[in-house]
């Protein structure tokens, strides 16, 4: 159907003329409400969407062993659910003074994430705390322990 011919029918109908799919040979267009095409696309769209969250774990300087790695093991979780992880080291009282711990505590926390996780945002000092930002890397083990890349865009929003 010549497109002149087209928009007519689509004028007469009270709808609107679509262009569905521009790389098909010929072009499909198709007799739509604009508005409503529009909404149900950006709608679809959202769908796909994979949604971040940002989750926090907070540490002090004097943290014990036991207690690091149990805060370890739920960082690597939520590295693995594919949430971002900020780590916070706070100094109380006099602790401030040893910043140097907090620094070697958040180092040997990138060492036990660095398969899943990577820093985003590298130690900064915030008034009596030091903070970091660990994101996922995208690089999941398979059941047989082997590390594989996971494909961009295969993970939907729940």
């Amino acid at each position: 159907m010549p497109l002149a011919e087209a928009i007519q029918e689509a004028q007469k109908r009270g709808k609107d003329l679509v262009e569905v799919a521009p790389q098909a040979s010929p072009v499909v267009c198709k007799f739509l409400d604009f508005g409503k095409y529009k909404y149900r696309q950006e709608k679809r769209e959202k769908k796909k969407q994979k949604v971040q969250k940002l989750k926090e774990m907070r540490f002090t300087s004097q943290i014990e062993e036991h207690d690091f790695e149990t805060k370890v093991r739920h960082i690597r979780r939520f590295l693995e659910h594919d949430d971002k992880v900020k780590v916070t080291v706070i100094f109380r009282g006099r602790e401030i003074v040893h910043m140097d711990r907090g620094r070697e505590l958040l180092a040997r926390l990138v060492k036990q994430t660095e398969g899943i996780g990577k820093v985003d945002q590298s130690p900064k000092v915030l008034g009596r705390s030091l903070q970091m930002v660990i994101v996922p890397t995208g690089i999941k083990e398979n059941e047989h322990g082997k590390k594989e890349k996971e494909p961009q865009g295969t993970r939907q929003a729940l």
